[in-house]
C-alpha cells in the first residue's frame, strides 16, 4: 500500500494534477511533395499521384523487412519501385539509371537501362501491386500472387518511388493494406520509430 502511494504522490505536480508530457504523434508514410517532379500532382492527403514524373514517399526504407503497396486506378504509363534521392523525377519512366529499380507498367523490370525482367501478364487497371524489400532483394505481388521477377544488387537508402505519365493515376497504401504482407514484412516505419 505504501509503495502505491509513493508511485501516486511522485506522479503528482506540486502545482496540483499529473505531471505529464504529451507523447509526439509519429508522422505519417506518404508521398513527399518535397521529392517529386515538377509535372507531378499529389492528391487525396499525399496518397494519389497523377500528372507526368515520378514521387519518392517521405521515409527511407530502414528495417529489415518492408512492405507497401499501390493501386492501378487508371492505365496509362507507370511505375513502381525504389530509388535512392539521385534519380532524375522529372525523366520517365524511371528504371533507365544506376539509381533506380522499377516495374514498369508493361510488365519490364528496369534498372540502369537495362530490363532485367519481363512478365508475360500484364498489370490492369484496378490491380493491387504490392512490394517487398529486405535489404537482399526486391520482389513485387499482383493482387497478393507473388511475381517472378525478384530484384537484387540494389545500394544506397532506397524510398519507394512511383511515376506516372499519359493520364496514369497510382494510390499508394503505406498501412491498412489492401493484401495482407507476406509473413515478417510490416509497412515502412520512420527511423525514430525503429527504437
Amino acid at each position: 500500500m505504501a509503495a502505491c502511494f509513493c508511485c501516486f504522490r511522485c506522479c503528482w505536480a506540486s502545482a496540483g494534477g499529473f505531471n505529464h508530457v504529451p507523447l509526439k504523434e509519429l508522422p505519417t508514410v506518404q508521398l513527399d511533395t518535397s521529392h517529386m517532379g515538377t509535372d507531378v500532382v499529389i492528391v487525396k492527403s499525399c496518397r494519389r499521384i497523377c500528372g507526368t514524373g515520378a514521387a519518392l514517399a517521405n521515409a527511407p526504407i530502414v528495417q529489415n523487412k518492408a512492405y507497401f503497396e499501390i493501386k492501378v486506378q487508371s492505365t496509362g504509363i507507370w511505375g513502381v519501385g525504389l530509388a535512392t534521392r539521385k534519380s532524375n523525377l522529372n525523366s520517365v519512366p524511371l528504371g533507365m539509371d544506376k539509381d533506380s529499380w522499377v516495374l514498369r507498367s508493361d510488365g519490364t523490370v528496369f534498372h540502369d537501362g537495362e530490363m532485367i525482367h519481363k512478365l508475360t501478364n500484364y498489370v490492369e487497371e484496378g490491380d493491387v501491386i504490392g512490394v517487398t524489400y529486405d535489404h537482399i532483394e526486391m520482389n513485387f505481388f499482383r493482387n497478393g500472387t507473388q511475381l517472378p521477377c525478384t530484384v537484387t544488387g540494389i545500394r544506397g537508402t532506397v524510398f519507394p518511388v512511383f511515376y506516372v505519365d499519359e493520364s496514369a493515376i497510382l494510390d499508394t497504401q503505406f498501412s491498412q493494406f489492401y493484401h495482407t504482407a507476406p509473413e515478417g514484412f510490416e509497412g515502412i516505419m520512420f527511423e525514430q520509430s525503429l527504437l
